[in-house]
């Protein structure tokens, strides 16, 4: 039990720029404030502990929704309303 639970506590880590990446939790998930999104390197699991009480949401949901917003690219919405050239 311990060896997954390990696993599941290191499936976060902090890549980019967190700024960018709280401002896009906030607008998909607006119940979630400055507070809950504080970041403080080696403190990860302290972050992903308030999501998932302020989303009440289980820790694998939580890890999927930080780490699938991490993957997204900052002007991904922006590029798609481009014309083609």
């Amino acid at each position: 039990m311990n060896s997954k639970q390990s696993k599941s506590n290191g499936d976060f880590k902090m890549n980019g720029d967190w700024d960018t990446q709280s401002k896009q939790l906030k607008s998909d998930y607006p119940e979630l404030t400055d507070s809950d999104l504080r970041y403080e390197k080696g403190k990860e699991n302290e972050l992903c502990g308030r999501v998932e009480n302020r989303l009440n949401k289980d820790r694998n949901t939580v890890m999927g929704i930080l780490n699938e917003n991490q993957s997204k690219k900052p002007n991904q919405s922006e590029k798609r309303n481009q014309p083609i050239k």
